[in-house]
């Protein structure tokens, strides 16, 4: 099963053997997931020149055709290179390639491991681009659908000066005209979801926008409407007044 966060990984060695070790390693390790194993180094170019690419590469020095340093030196952007070699005098050449890290060989699971934890260490922490800044949210509408008689209006709830309760009925009232909705003051009050309107007495619900002046516990509106400021609702009616 393949590891969306696995570094992809590419095996070239001639020798059978330590071909079949690196794959074993991998197999065991769960942040490489291997690509392709690959028996020299002409094979790996042709792979690199078919568009594929991979996170790193666990590269034999000394093969036939095209060796490994050889190799390197062709490709224009190699990955992460791990060398494989029998001798160590060829670390000199591989980090003048700019290579991680390389193994001697024979070597074991524990070098392999720190080899690989080395190129780890190198790649960034996320490869994740930022998402770019969100657009800034509309402001909220201010309208809404209300039935009346058999029609159904939009409002402006900007608009609204108050609402009054009538039995069964609600009278909602604009500087305009008066909109009559068959709906009790409670239930209209529930699809009300503009914290500006409040209820400050039994029978009215007030746009706390659209006072103008408050004088003996009434509320004074534009078009010399006024509302009454029940005492039971007094102290919520002055806790919000001067939040709109």
């Amino acid at each position: 099963m393949s590891n969306p966060g696995a570094l992809t990984c590419l095996v070239i060695d001639d020798d059978t053997m330590n071909r079949l070790t690196l794959e074993h390693y991998i197999g065991l390790t769960e942040s490489l997931q291997l690509v392709a194993s690959l028996s020299d180094g002409a094979q790996g170019l042709n792979f690199f020149r078919a568009g594929n690419k991979v996170d790193l590469l666990f590269l034999d020095v000394e093969m036939p055709n095209l060796s490994g340093l050889e190799l390197l030196r062709v490709l224009t952007d190699p990955p992460e290179v791990i060398l494989a070699t029998s001798y160590e005098h060829f670390a000199v050449d591989a980090f003048a390639l700019r290579v991680t890290d390389y193994l001697v060989k024979p070597f074991d699971y524990a070098r392999f491991s720190q080899a690989v934890q080395r190129v780890l260490e190198r790649r960034p922490t996320s490869t994740i681009q930022p998402a770019p800044p969100s657009a800034p949210a509309p402001p909220p509408s201010s309208d809404l659908f209300v039935k009346v008689n058999n029609r159904m209006v939009r409002l402006n709830f900007d608009e609204v000066l108050y609402i009054e309760a009538l039995s069964d009925y609600v009278t909602i009232v604009t500087p305009k005209q008066k909109h009559i909705v068959y709906t009790t003051l409670k239930s209209f009050a529930a699809r009300l979801s503009f914290d500006h309107f409040v209820r400050v007495h039994r029978s009215y619900i007030l746009n706390m926008k659209q006072v103008e002046s408050i004088e003996d516990n009434t509320a004074r509106l534009p078009g010399g409407h006024q509302i009454p400021i029940g005492v039971s609702y007094q102290e919520a009616f002055f806790r919000n007044l001067n939040r709109f």
